[in-house]
């Protein structure tokens, strides 16, 4: 059995207390749970920042001020051992579930019940947490505010649900061994797909997917690209569009990768670069090639990989093409914040 339970536990009573906090009590809380040197990723506009004190001021304080009563809704929650640093980490991923009550980051409040899909990666240290990424789908909140900034998705975005089998929340240990399948099999779709991008083809053939993939699979993307269900529905309404309008594509690596029982996760920083040759996302292309940070979560049901969570920095990838659609709509629909 594998033993993250300390690290488990750590990051629940984090979580709880963050929870019970206020805007003025959370830097307390980071505080006491983050390590002096704590380092913050997370997405635009926030970016990286260092320290408990400006992580509450430049995140949780506006975040807790805007979505007020606001509970974390978990579906996944797994431990392991990171593969590419050895040290270990904690990933949660669900729904941040409160009142929009007040504007943020330009999106007007609407007084009603948000979900803000989030996955959430801490690495934990002799007791605290020394680095955390936080990816949160800023698109889908604005698409719940009516301000949803781009053009149709090729998929549809909805609430979406966690696991299948309900099965996602590993607060128990589980055998290491089935987390090694899991991690070895999420590897093997990465290389199919590095060596895909290094051929420079811009297909990809049914048969390649269905090496590592259920045919029954569920891709669940971020708002402005949507979810899709089946492989031959994936290919049509995500990865033949990014792989036929995205060129000069570049894997940079990952911060972590891990699994744990059938659940597998890792995030990038960046994952990897491309440059729009017109048509993702329905916008023109250009000539910049930018960075793009991802997280995918895994659910693998006996051999294949049977559903699959992906927030992408859309809003960050945006911005380094000149387009800033959080000021572009704050300029449009709330000129006044």
């Amino acid at each position: 059995m594998s033993d993250y339970q300390g690290i488990k536990t750590f990051v629940r009573d984090y979580f709880d207390a963050m929870e019970k906090a206020t805007p003025e009590t959370v830097g307390d809380v980071l505080k006491a749970y983050t390590a002096d040197d704590y380092q913050w990723r997370g997405v635009y506009p926030f970016r990286e920042q260092q320290g408990a004190e400006m992580v509450a001021e430049k995140f949780w304080k506006p975040l807790k001020k805007s979505l007020t009563r606001m509970q974390r809704r978990q579906d996944i929650f797994i431990a392991g051992n990171n593969e590419l640093g050895g040290e270990q980490w904690v990933m949660s991923m669900g729904n941040f579930m409160g009142l929009f009550d007040a504007d943020w980051l330009g999106i007007s409040c609407t007084g009603k019940m948000v979900n803000l899909r989030y996955a959430e990666f801490n690495c934990v240290e002799n007791g605290k947490i020394q680095q955390t990424g936080i990816f949160i789908d800023i698109i889908g909140l604005m698409a719940q505010a009516g301000a949803y900034p781009l053009p149709p998705s090729t998929g549809v975005y909805f609430n979406y649900p966690g696991p299948r089998d309900h099965n996602g929340l590993l607060f128990d240990d589980v055998p290491e061994a089935e987390g090694e399948v899991t991690l070895a099999l999420v590897n093997q779709m990465i290389d199919d797909l590095s060596a895909l991008n290094e051929s420079g083809a811009m297909d990809c053939p049914q048969e390649e997917l269905e090496r590592t993939w259920s045919k029954d699979m569920i891709w669940y993307g971020p708002a402005g690209i949507g979810a899709s269900y089946t492989i031959p529905r994936y290919q049509q309404q995500h990865q033949l569009p990014f792989r036929n309008h995205l060129g000069d594509k570049k894997f940079k690596g990952h911060v972590c990768r891990f699994a744990e029982g059938n659940f597998a996760c890792f995030f990038g920083w960046p994952n990897l670069s491309n440059t729009p040759l017109g048509g993702w996302l329905g916008l023109p292309g250009g000539k910049v090639n930018a960075e793009m940070q991802v997280v995918d979560v895994y659910y693998r049901k006996d051999n294949k990989l049977s559903e699959n969570w992906v927030l992408i920095d859309i809003p960050y990838w945006l911005k380094q093409q000149g387009l800033d659609v959080l000021d572009r709509t704050r300029k449009i629909l709330n000129p006044n914040q």
